[in-house]
């Protein structure tokens, strides 16, 4: 339905107990619907913790989730590096030391070759790069922005395990015009707009430094910002990206922050949002004696898609903490895997992945290259789960009644 475009301005809630995925459904969504889609997690008590406005907090988390992909039309100088060299003089500043000048850069297509001398301001980008002779590469010339490509192909050999990415010889002339696809997000231009750079003199940069770190954005700027936002996108010149912003324990958010989200949700500028909880009826915060389910106002529980997520079964929980071990490099036979999987049903899946951990710890100490049933065991008993830990201190109530 997100693919299709028909939940845009609608809101889905993901109602369980602890531990039965809720997140790791939220990220596999935003995963799903692509690597530049924007995917913003918080939890509900963090707006409650920051220094500005409730409402603030959740509209600067909204505009995080939304993407902006801007496609620009800049002239570009792209080819095979043939030459990099940078040329050195004496330092002005210093008897001894010397400073970069000018750096020649030969650059190659399958249509000329062409010698540019740069700003030595281009030598930092070019080493963050990590450019050399053979790479393909492209530099804006208004911004001076440097993009590695990969390795000309010319230069692939024939072995099987290669960890470079190798491109074909550019076609056309040294010096074109490309477009160039950037991906922002709302937020980003909002804090771009509320901190202009006031000039480049000693007292600007001090009053910048000074400056508070966050900086509240008002109504009037994100409006000024939409409406250009909205040109752009009727022009074809951006795009529209929908993100993702996950709210986990929304039941710790207030009346006033659903009745903010009601609002925000309907907007023609809104992500997905997902809205995740593990109560089942409890008091909506900020009121007095309004009971209702998940704590959540029934008003804003019309607008949501209500998914339930069940605990995981003993093969399920085995399955995932098998995953977990391989992209950890552990060890584990099925055996002790059936320990762990026991454990996790008894207890929970963090529980029994947490165990993990200290149990090749353990194994290690005790000489093995694999975690064994003993290794499990072990562990169990040193690390307390949340029931036997809460036992534990009932039954010392007593002693200090």
């Amino acid at each position: 339905m997100i693919k299709q475009r028909k939940m845009a301005g609608r809101a889905v809630l993901l109602a369980g107990e602890p531990g039965t995925g809720k997140t790791a459904i939220a990220l596999a969504i935003s995963q799903e619907l692509g690597n530049k889609v924007p995917f913003c997690p918080i939890v509900g008590s963090e707006v409650f913790s920051a220094e500005c406005k409730k409402t603030s907090v959740l509209m600067e988390n909204f505009r995080r989730a939304i993407g902006l992909r801007v496609k620009e039309i800049k002239e570009v100088f792209e080819g095979e590096v043939t030459e990099l060299t940078a040329h050195e003089v004496d330092s002005p500043m210093s008897n001894q030391g010397r400073t970069i000048s000018h750096i020649i850069i030969g650059l190659k297509t399958q249509k000329g070759v062409k010698t540019l001398k740069l700003d030595p301001s281009i030598f930092e980008p070019l080493q963050k790069a990590k450019v050399s002779v053979g790479d393909v590469i492209y530099i804006e010339s208004n911004s001076g922005a440097v993009k590695r490509m990969g390795r000309c192909d010319a230069y692939r050999q024939e072995y099987d395990l290669e960890a470079e990415d190798y491109v074909p010889l550019p076609k056309g002339e040294v010096q074109k015009k490309r477009e160039v696809i950037q991906d922002v997000t709302l937020h980003d231009l909002d804090i771009a707009n509320a901190r202009p750079q006031a000039g480049n003199d000693v007292i600007a940069m001090m009053n910048q430094a000074l400056r508070s770190k966050r900086t509240e954005i008002t109504d009037k700027l994100r409006t000024e910002i939409n409406k250009v936002v909205n040109r752009y996108i009727e022009q074809g010149t951006a795009e529209l990206v929908p993100g993702v912003l996950f709210i986990d324990e929304a039941h710790m958010l207030d009346l006033e922050c659903f009745t903010y989200l009601n609002k925000a949700i309907e907007s023609e500028l809104a992500p997905i949002v997902i809205l995740a909880t593990n109560r089942s009826s409890c008091l909506v915060r900020g009121t007095e004696d309004l009971i209702s389910p998940h704590g959540i106002p029934k008003d804003v529980l019309d607008r949501l898609l209500i998914i339930k997520t069940t605990a995981y079964s003993e093969d399920e929980i085995k399955t995932i903490v098998g995953i977990r071990a391989r992209t950890e490099g552990l060890n584990v036979p099925d055996a002790s895997l059936d320990v762990l999987s026991k454990i996790g049903v008894s207890t929970s899946l963090r529980y029994a992945i947490q165990l993990l951990t200290p149990a090749s710890v353990a194994a290690e100490a005790h000489g093995r290259d694999f975690i064994a049933e003993v290794d499990i065991e072990d562990t169990y008993k040193l690390f307390l789960d949340t029931r036997r830990s809460a036992a534990i201190l009932e039954g010392m109530q007593p002693a200090f009644a």
